[in-house]
C-alpha cells in the first residue's frame, strides 16, 4: 500500500473522500490515506510548502496565493462551487447594517474572506472605511466563535456549519452563487514536482477521489451519505438532510466528477485583482496555476 497525506479542513466539502474511503475505492487502488485536518488556511499554505504532507484540499485561492508567494503549487483537481452562505446575527437585516461591524475570516486575503469583502463592496462597503476585520480561523471554528462572541457580525460559512449556526440563532443573507454567480471553490492542488515525481499515484488518488463523488451525486445513495455526514459531523437528521441537499445543488456544490469550473476560476482571478490590487488589477491568464491532465487521465482509469 502507498501512503498518501492528505490535508483538509473538517467541512462537508469533503463528502466524496469519505464516501471512497468508506467504500474501499482508495484501497482497491492500493492507496491508504493519512487524513489531516488544518486549523486554518496559513497552516495549510505553510505545511504544503514544507512537505508536511502530498495533496491538499481546500479553495483554491490559496494555491493561487502560493503561486504568488514563489511557490510552485498546481491545481489538478476541481470540486465545488463552495455552498457558502453569507451569515450574520439575528439582529441584521441588510448588508449595510453591517457598517460598523465585524466580518469574521480565516485569513484576510484569501479564498472566502475575499469573496465575502467582495459581497460587502457590491452593497457600498468598504473594509477599514465601513468594517473591520478579525481572523477567526477555518469554518468551523469560524463558525464556533460567531456564535460565541456577539462582536463577530458576519461571516462566510458553508455546511454543515452553516446549517448548525441557524440552530443557535445566526441567519444567512444568500448564498455565494446567488451573490456572486459561479465560482471555482473547493479543490485539490499539490507541488508541481511531487505531482511529476509521483504522476501514476496522483491519477489513482484522483481516480478514487472521482468515484467517491460520484457516489455522493448518485441520489441512489441519498440516505448513505446523510448517514456518512451525520456519522462524520455529528449532525441532526435535519442539519445533515440540508447540508446533503446542498452539496447536490446545481451550480453552487458539488462539481459532477469533480470537474475544474473555468468560469468559476476566472471570477477567482478577478476577485482577486480587484480586492488585492493585484496584476495591476488585470486577472492573468489561468494556465500558470493549473494542471488538468492528471485528472483527464484520472477518469480514462475509472471503469
Amino acid at each position: 500500500m502507498q501512503t498518501l497525506r492528505v490535508n483538509i479542513f473538517n467541512t462537508s466539502s469533503n463528502l466524496p473522500l469519505l464516501a471512497a474511503l468508506e467504500a474501499g475505492c482508495f484501497a482497491r487502488r492500493g492507496l491508504a490515506l493519512e487524513i489531516q485536518h488544518t486549523p486554518n488556511s496559513d497552516a495549510q499554505r505553510s505545511g504544503l510548502a514544507a512537505g508536511g504532507f502530498d495533496i491538499a484540499h481546500a479553495a483554491v485561492d490559496n494555491a493561487v496565493a502560493m503561486v504568488e508567494a514563489g511557490q510552485d503549487v498546481v491545481i489538478v483537481l476541481g470540486g465545488d462551487a463552495g455552498m457558502n452562505e453569507f451569515m450574520v446575527r439575528s439582529e441584521i437585516q441588510t448588508m449595510t447594517d453591517l457598517r460598523g461591524k465585524v466580518l469574521a475570516v480565516d485569513a484576510p486575503n484569501t479564498a472566502y474572506a475575499l469573496v465575502a469583502k467582495k459581497i460587502l463592496k457590491n452593497h457600498g462597503l468598504i473594509e477599514g472605511r465601513d468594517y473591520t476585520v478579525r481572523l477567526a480561523g477555518g469554518t468551523g471554528p469560524r463558525a464556533a466563535a460567531m456564535v460565541a462572541d456577539p462582536q463577530l457580525a458576519a461571516a462566510m460559512i458553508n455546511p454543515p456549519f452553516s446549517f448548525t449556526v441557524r440552530q443557535q440563532g445566526l441567519k444567512s443573507l444568500g448564498n455565494q452563487y446567488s451573490l456572486l454567480g459561479p465560482y471555482q471553490a473547493t479543490g485539490a492542488f499539490v507541488l508541481r514536482n511531487w505531482a511529476q515525481a509521483h504522476a501514476d499515484v496522483l491519477q489513482q488518488y484522483l481516480a478514487a477521489y472521482i468515484e467517491g463523488q460520484r457516489l455522493v451525486m448518485n441520489p441512489i445513495h441519498r440516505t448513505q451519505m446523510v448517514e456518512l455526514l451525520m456519522r462524520s459531523f455529528k449532525l441532526d437528521p435535519a442539519a445533515a438532510t440540508g447540508t446533503y441537499e446542498a452539496l447536490l445543488t446545481p451550480g453552487a456544490g458539488l462539481a459532477p466528477d469533480a470537474r475544474f469550473n473555468s468560469e468559476g476560476f476566472q471570477t477567482v482571478l478577478a476577485i482577486r485583482a480587484e480586492m488585492e490590487g493585484m496584476w495591476g488589477g488585470t486577472p492573468p491568464a489561468p494556465a500558470r496555476y493549473i494542471d488538468l491532465s492528471y485528472a483527464e487521465h484520472a477518469i480514462r482509469k475509472i471503469s
